[in-house]
């Protein structure tokens, strides 16, 4: 398990410093990560909080990209596909301030894979929603301070084709 947490976070990070910079301004990092969920934290510092010394709402939002985006691309590259990634909409339910490092989970593994499995059987993009949690475990344990529900719209790219 800690290989394929350091696996990901190697993912990650080349991807935030090639690709999204944003995302590696407020350095994420994967706590946990198996086939059906994965946790991240965003540390709550001077790039992450605004000026009510919680953390600024772009940043929420970055978290629950990265966990249900993440989720997806490392499962895609484990079963040997490459993934045309986007997200359609997002909702956000903000519940309190996090005034510490706020925790990023997503369970929706097995819907990712089975996205995974249509978009590879009919060549077509599909839209989901999925779901992230952000805790403040510092602050309020496991309650959430904000819920996402993103659509999650993925294509697997043919071998022939780039990204």
């Amino acid at each position: 398990m800690e290989s394929r947490v350091a696996s990901a976070n190697a993912m990650l990070k080349q991807f935030a410093e090639q690709h999204v910079k944003l995302i590696d301004y407020c350095s994420p990092e994967i706590q946990a990560i198996s086939d059906d969920h994965l946790a991240l934290r965003i540390p709550l510092n001077d790039r992450t909080k605004n000026h009510l010394q919680s953390m600024y709402f772009g940043a929420l939002a970055i978290g629950a990209d990265v966990a249900a985006g993440l989720l997806a691309m490392e499962m895609a590259a484990r079963s040997g596909l490459t993934l045309s990634l986007a997200f359609k909409s997002v909702q956000g339910d903000f519940l309190r301030r996090p005034e510490g490092d706020v925790v990023f989970t997503c369970h929706q593994g097995a819907a990712i894979r089975e996205m995974l499995q249509r978009c590879a059987e009919t060549g077509e993009r599909v839209n989901e929603p999925v779901e992230v949690v952000a805790t403040c475990p510092s602050q309020d344990g496991d309650e959430p301070v904000a819920r996402f529900t993103l659509t999650l719209s993925l294509k697997v790219v043919p071998a022939t084709a780039s990204a």
